[in-house]
């Protein structure tokens, strides 16, 4: 049972508090976990359950917001993280992104948000499209009646119709002009390779993301035409668990609208599909650097949106970098992207030049990591391939469209 929420700032600043039952709990733990942070630096961000000398806490961290939960009882700790992270999808659903200012402008929507997903330290009310019908998303509309009328609640006046359904992630008796849904393969590519060009660590994070246009009830079978390389499976709340277990067959009632069917991981991939070759050198105060880009696997579909990314090390005064594809930029805090784009059939990419070092230091002796980005449309590069979509009480004949991406995550070239 969880007792308090707050929503700190990257400063530590508290922007929201909510207390979730009849035991306050005081501002200052906040004060304590913001001293631990600055005390055992960014580490500790990295631990989601951490113990006070006076409560449980966990935490999740969304772009420079953390949620943090407290409590003095014993609890299932996955269910604290996990309804925080519902929490931090739902808002950021919500207000399109997740801001300082944006929680501040709409504190009474995160409010109501928060008042309905959970109840007496329990979580109650989680699935968006539920939230969607109970609490209008703010417009500039709403935000200008809410100045007229002196209204400033978002909250409707009835209870959605899927509170009395037997599937409450879905509303009753929906009616579309056209029957659709569309499946999407979205995956991301998470790499270590060492300063010798082996790789360390490959593996890809994905997620199978459904939008879905149907009427009436609809029933819906999706089954993989290899399943037994997934790990790491977690599943919306409409998934029946017993014919995955039986078969790795997903059998669901689908929400209405777009959804995260489930997330999955595929370990120990063999290679990637672009290489990065950087290579250094340095003597009398003056560091060489080359970077080489290339093909290192052909998906078979274009690779673009290839960027990569390092930051200068704190002992190098001036760096004077040029490529002969794409556009090298210095920015203010010593970070060097190089866009390149899409690698063009002629040649192979490369950037290169010289970097000055601070006075009385001959050789660099700070090797930096090269943090590298890219997108491929129409494949997923864990090899997990769509066997077949079925779909069972429809008034109507559906159409069913299928897509995959692969884009970079934690992509780390070592020098």
């Amino acid at each position: 049972m969880l007792q308090c929420i707050f929503l700190l700032s990257d400063s530590g600043e508290v922007m929201l508090e909510k207390q979730l039952t009849g035991h306050q709990v005081d501002r200052s733990i906040c004060a304590w976990f913001w001293d631990q942070i600055i005390s055992q630096g960014d580490s500790l961000k990295l631990l989601p359950v951490i113990a006070s000398p006076t409560h449980y806490l966990f935490q999740v961290v969304r772009e420079g917001i953390t949620f943090l939960a407290c409590t003095q009882v014993e609890m299932p700790p996955l269910m604290a993280i996990e309804f925080l992270s519902r929490v931090a999808d739902v808002l950021s659903d919500y207000l399109g992104s997740l801001n300082e200012d944006l929680i501040k402008d709409n504190f009474v929507i995160v409010y109501e948000l928060l008042d309905e997903m959970i109840d007496n330290g329990f979580p109650l009310t989680t699935e968006p499209n539920i939230l969607r019908e109970m609490i209008a998303p703010p417009n500039i509309v709403s935000k200008v009646l809410s100045v007229v009328t002196g209204n400033v609640s978002n909250m409707s006046n009835s209870l959605p119709g899927a509170t009395s359904s037997c599937v409450p992630w879905r509303k009753t008796d929906l009616k579309h002009a056209s029957n659709e849904v569309y499946v999407d393969l979205v995956e991301e590519m998470d790499a270590i390779i060492n300063r010798d060009g082996a790789l360390v660590k490959c593996e890809i994070y994905g997620e199978v993301q459904v939008n879905s246009h149907l009427s009436g009830l609809p029933d819906l079978t999706l089954s993989f035409a290899n399943p037994s390389i997934l790990n790491d499976v977690r599943f919306h709340p409409c998934v029946r668990l017993r014919p995955w277990e039986a078969n790795q067959i997903l059998s669901f009632v689908p929400p209405d609208g777009e959804f995260k069917l489930m997330s999955y991981r595929v370990k120990k991939l063999k290679s990637t599909p672009i290489y990065v070759k950087p290579q250094l050198s340095s003597d009398s105060g003056t560091c060489r650097i080359s970077v080489l880009v290339g093909i290192r696997n052909d998906p078979g579909k274009s690779i673009d949106s290839i960027t990569v990314q390092f930051r200068l090390p704190p002992c190098v005064l001036s760096a004077d970098l040029s490529a002969n594809h794409g556009a090298v930029n210095i920015l203010a805090d010593k970070t060097c992207s190089w866009s390149i784009g899409r690698i063009p059939k002629d040649k192979a990419p490369s950037m290169s030049g010289t970097m000055v070092l601070e006075t009385g230091l001959e050789r660099l002796n700070v090797f930096t990591s090269f943090q590298v980005s890219f997108r491929i449309m129409g494949v997923a590069l864990s090899g997990l391939q769509i066997d077949k979509l079925d779909l069972k009480n429809l008034p109507s004949r559906p159409y069913k469209g299928f897509r995959a991406l692969t884009r970079a995550g934690e992509f780390e070239v070592r020098s």
